[in-house]
């Protein structure tokens, strides 16, 4: 099974950092996770707040255990609201349903991790996300 390597980890966050600078995001937290829910590498820009390292933990975390990514799971936590509570009850309060939470696809399409980015709109954090991994040479499933 292909996995993320540290270096194309710190890839994804130089290159979603700087697409975040370059469009004058707020300043952000980028976390890296592997297939199995496992950090690889993090970051966190100056003066983005402490809380960001859990923040991007449960939007990436959330992409992985269900398999889709941060915009699909905001529609359906609108529409099965109750699924989410009892998800989170399950993954003992890990996921945030909302964009940021983006996952990574080899290029055979198998799930190979996820980036959760946190400190803007959750919109913008899943542009950026996006942007890094894309620059990375993976797809994305925001």
């Amino acid at each position: 099974m292909a996995e993320i390597s540290r270096n194309k980890a710190r890839a994804i966050i130089s290159k979603t950092l700087a697409h975040g600078r370059a469009a004058e995001m707020k300043p952000l937290a980028v976390l890296v996770l592997d297939a199995g829910g496992h950090p690889k590498a993090f970051e966190r820009e100056d003066n983005a707040s402490a809380g960001r390292f859990k923040i991007t933990e449960a939007k990436a975390y959330g992409c992985l255990m269900l398999g889709m990514g941060g915009t699909a799971q905001r529609t359906r936590a609108e529409e099965q609201g109750y699924f989410f509570n009892a998800i989170n009850g399950v993954f003992e309060g890990k996921v945030l349903p909302v964009p940021g939470g983006v996952l990574v696809r080899d290029k055979n399409g198998a799930i190979i991790g996820a980036v959760g980015v946190s400190g803007d709109t959750s919109e913008n954090d899943a542009a950026a996300a996006v942007a890094g991994i894309e620059a990375a040479g993976y797809t994305a499933e925001a």
